[in-house]
């Protein structure tokens, strides 16, 4: 089931195919308050709510 995340800050763009690296604040109340990092398909700004699948995993950390 989808969990509802808000972009709070974007770190930056990966290869070049508009995936982008954000760091987004869980709004359920299941997982309140949990920052996650995930990458992005597509245009995404501050703000946006992504309906995010699985709030355990979390994105690779090397941006390159």
């Amino acid at each position: 089931m989808p969990v509802p995340a808000e972009v709070v800050t974007i770190l930056g763009k990966t290869g070049m195919r508009g995936i982008y690296r954000v760091r987004c604040k869980v709004v359920s109340e299941q997982s309140r308050n949990k920052v996650i990092v995930r990458n992005v398909l597509g245009p995404v700004r501050v703000g946006d709510v992504l309906m995010i699948s699985e709030v355990e995993m979390e994105a690779a950390s090397v941006i390159g």
